[in-house]
């Protein structure tokens, strides 16, 4: 009797999805419904959009015997986060048109139109290819978006490393036409493509991937399945350091499930960057888990079957073994605002945009038609950062000017007027969109900022650059276990608190409590912030400080482990 696991109903959808085309066309005229066919809501994902729907009004309509508000996210394809003024001014355009009239800002260095009923999504992928741009493989059990460093101009390096995502991205795409066909109309294939890296079921959960440029760490590479630390010699790029096993997501109820991160293995040079990089795609699409998807991650994979192992398994595949790691050392992960010389002549200007969200009206929001106003002007090269942020590239000193006025004009420049510690604040969406939220986060977090900034003054905090990031479910999504105060939601209105992870993102934080509400939440800060305030060593961080004397108590130390890259 055989004893291999039956493969997860996930599996079945993708093998049987005829190269990702599902029943697509036929969910997409089902006029009784403002939802798609079950099937096919795995599969959209590889095309990049989820289906959702409006939690706020969700109890209501089952009142009135209605069916949920169904409605849908797309998310861009993005390598390195890089737009173009007309392709910026274009996603404006198909917000207002298609969505909410709000674009968001991603985690991962890309773009989110939310509010799209079934009618929408096409239209908006149209507009979205006249735009040069698509969603193709931002969703599913795929590579996704490949995201890098975010400013391009203080180096030359930045642009190499910039030119690698892209190249790895477009390596790793999928080679099914059905988005084209589906999407854009375009001619349908005889039969499915095949898949020769990937193959009919593709991979058994996401697959992520990070490149950065030490000293800065704004992609936090040590959270994905693979990182490459680029390593510079006089100027030049010389190769990547190889970082494996990354992973945030993990379950409340499952203690199986942990957040972990990556393990650095070793050096590679740039002309071995995509064989790398492939191989461990490939050894994770053949041993990764397929029956059971809480334990599909690259992270468990390699932790079943040894790192040596897995290193191993990686050569043989590739054709070579990895040089030892080369020395790099991170010191931060937050983004620089402001103006910033370049070594061209030009500067670039980043701008903290709260929550990630442009939209117009409300004082927590950054002015979508302003900042519209402001890229027609700079008419160049934008670039998101993965905190969530916005920086516009290559302002020539003609042109400063006027960018300056703009910002005064429409108070586009909140940074000098925010403290340290809500423009490093992170927050996922959460409700009332997402179906996998437990608890408030975008919405809630200027709240909570407004109650934590008073605690910081208290204290003669309110300059430190406390790094803070809130979930409203444990998956991770706007990274909170890498934050010296991470708050995870689990319950309307309760997050469990994690403490001491580094400002550099390489030390997973604490869980320390459960379930705490706002007040309990700032009753427990308190006299750790009190005792931060009295007896920090100089230019010493909160995480730092609260490790070194031995002050995070621990709950449950299955929830999260600490772990550290061997750097």
């Amino acid at each position: 009797m055989s004893t291999e696991k039956p493969l997860s109903d996930v599996e079945r959808v993708k093998t049987a999805s005829r190269g990702l085309r599902g029943s697509l066309v036929e969910s997409l005229t089902l006029g009784y419904t403002g939802a798609i066919k079950i099937d096919d809501t795995q599969v959209i994902k590889f095309h990049g959009i989820y289906q959702q729907d409006d939690r706020d009004v969700r109890a209501e309509r089952q009142r009135q015997k209605l069916e949920p508000l169904y409605q849908f996210m797309a998310r861009l394809r993005l390598p390195g986060g890089v737009l173009n003024a007309t392709q910026w001014l274009a996603l404006s355009a198909i917000a207002r048109a298609h969505g909410n009239a709000s674009l968001r800002i991603t985690s991962r260095q890309s773009i989110q139109f939310h509010g799209l009923f079934k009618g929408d999504i096409k239209p908006a992928l149209q507009d979205l290819e006249r735009a040069l741009l698509d969603t193709i493989s931002a969703c599913g059990d795929i590579n996704r978006n490949v995201i890098a460093c975010a400013n391009p101009g203080r180096s030359p390096l930045y642009g190499e490393v910039y030119g690698w995502a892209r190249k790895i991205a477009t390596h790793l795409l999928p080679r099914s036409r059905a988005y084209h066909e589906i999407w854009l109309d375009g001619e349908p294939a005889a039969q499915p493509e095949a898949e020769p890296l990937y193959g009919s079921s593709y991979l058994p959960r996401k697959f992520k991937i990070a490149i950065a440029i030490p000293p800065s760490n704004d992609v936090d590479v040590f959270a994905h399945d693979l990182g490459l630390v680029a390593i510079e010699a006089e100027g030049c790029l010389t190769g990547f350091n190889v970082a494996v096993g990354g992973g945030l997501g993990r379950s409340h109820a499952n203690p199986a499930t942990y957040a972990r991160v990556a393990d650095v293995i070793g050096f590679c040079t740039p002309d071995q960057v995509l064989a790398v990089t492939e191989a461990v795609v490939a050894v994770q699409r053949d041993h990764g888990n397929r029956s059971d998807r809480a334990q599909a991650r690259l992270k468990y994979t390699i932790d079943r079957m040894g790192l040596r192992t897995f290193v191993a398994e990686v050569a043989r595949r590739s054709g070579f073994d990895l040089s030892p790691a080369r020395p790099a050392r991170f010191i931060t992960s937050g983004d620089d605002f402001g103006w910033v010389e370049h070594f061209d002549g030009t500067a670039c200007l980043t701008l903290y945009v709260p929550g990630g969200r442009l939209v117009d009206g409300g004082q927590d929001h950054l002015s979508l038609s302003a900042l519209d106003t402001l890229v027609r002007a700079h008419a160049g090269e934008l670039r998101l950062t993965c905190n969530q942020n916005l920086a516009l590239v290559g302002v020539t000193p003609a042109a400063r000017p006027r960018i300056e006025a703009l910002l005064a004009q429409h108070a586009l420049d909140l940074a000098p007027r925010r403290t340290p510690l809500e423009t490093g604040a992170m927050a996922c969406v959460a409700l009332p969109t997402c179906p996998l939220a437990m608890a408030e986060s975008e919405r809630y977090l200027p709240v909570l900022l407004t109650r934590l900034n008073a605690l910081l003054g208290d204290y003669g905090l309110e300059r430190e650059a406390l790094s803070l990031r809130m979930t409203g479910c444990p998956n991770g999504c706007a990274r909170p276990y890498l934050a010296e105060i991470g708050l995870v939601g689990k319950a309307p209105g309760r997050y469990d608190l994690h403490l001491g992870s580094d400002r550099a993102g390489t030390r997973l934080n604490t869980r320390v409590r459960e379930s705490l509400d706002e007040d309990e939440l700032v009753e427990v800060l308190r006299p750790l912030l009190a005792r931060f305030a009295g007896e920090r060593l100089p230019g010493e961080a909160f995480g730092d400080f609260l490790h070194r004397l031995d002050l995070i108590e621990v709950i449950d130390p299955r929830a999260v482990v600490p772990n550290k890259h061997k750097e």
